[in-house]
């Protein structure tokens, strides 16, 4: 699957709502890159394990909701192809950093 501009969006501890666009070939690889955007981000503050992310995939739109938990065990799950394994990998990386 090509990769595609997604937005994710997550509430913070105080409620307010935070987006960030990332590029990724999958809903799951867009909520870690999210994630991992963030964390880094000064405005946005600690995102949780049970915080749900909201991922709108464009054109055309789609939305999905995932939580964290959910994103550790997908990338901890077996991997199907060397690509996806590689993808996995790299994924696992940012969530625990």
């Amino acid at each position: 699957m090509p990769a595609r501009k997604c937005i994710v969006t997550a509430n913070g501890p105080d409620g307010v709502r935070h987006s960030v666009e990332v590029k990724a070939d999958s809903v799951y690889e867009a909520a870690v890159i999210a994630l991992e955007a963030l964390k880094k981000d000064s405005w946005t503050g600690a995102i949780g394990p049970g915080n749900k992310l909201v991922v709108s995939v464009k054109p055309p739109a789609v939305s999905h909701e995932v939580t964290v938990d959910q994103l550790r065990r997908w990338a901890e799950s077996s991997a199907i192809t060397p690509e996806d394994r590689l993808r996995k990998n790299r994924l696992r990386e940012l969530l625990a950093s």
